[in-house]
C-alpha cells in the first residue's frame, strides 16, 4: 500500500468477492436491457398475444427455461463466495464461457442499444473467466 501524501487508499478485494460482484453487475445489465427493450415498437403487443420474442411462444417450457438461465448469474453472485475455492474457480470458468456464448447468440437481428449492452455483458463474462483462471494461489 502507498502511504504518500494526498494518495488514495487502495483495498484489493479477495478474487470470490470481485467474482460475486461481477456476477451482480451482469445481472444488472440483463435486467437494463430487457427492460428498455420493452420500448421498441410491438414489444408489448407481443407479450400481450403471449409471445417472447425469438423464443416464440411462451409456454411453461419457455418460462422455466428463460427463469433457469436468469437464475444462474444470481446463484453465482452467492455461489462464488460460498463455494470452496477450487469448486468456486471452475464453476466460474465453466459458466463464465457459456454465458459468454449465449450472450453472442442474441447479437443478431437486436436493435443498436441492445447490442451495445450485449458487449458490455461478453466483456463481463470474459472478465468472469479471466479472473477465475488466473486465481491467485496461496502462499
Amino acid at each position: 500500500m502507498n502511504n504518500a501524501a494526498g494518495s488514495l487508499e487502495n483495498y484489493r478485494a479477495p478474487t470470490n468477492v470481485r467474482l460475486a460482484l461481477m456476477w451482480a453487475s451482469l445481472m444488472f445489465l440483463y435486467i437494463y436491457n430487457d427492460y428498455f427493450s420493452m420500448y421498441t415498437p410491438g414489444t408489448i403487443e407481443d407479450m400481450m398475444a403471449g409471445r417472447m420474442g425469438p423464443l416464440g411462444e411462451a409456454t411453461t417450457g419457455v418460462f422455466v427455461g428463460v427463469s433457469m438461465l436468469l437464475a444462474v448469474p444470481a446463484l453465482m453472485s452467492f455461489l462464488s463466495v460460498a463455494l470452496p475455492p477450487a469448486m468456486s474457480r471452475w464453476l466460474n470458468v465453466l459458466l463464465g464461457l457459456i454465458y459468454t456464448a449465449v450472450e453472442a447468440m442474441t447479437l443478431r437481428g437486436t436493435p443498436l442499444f441492445f447490442q451495445i449492452v450485449v458487449v458490455l455483458e461478453i466483456g463481463l463474462t470474459l472478465l468472469i473467466v479471466w479472473s477465475a483462471v488466473r486465481w491467485p494461489k496461496q502462499a
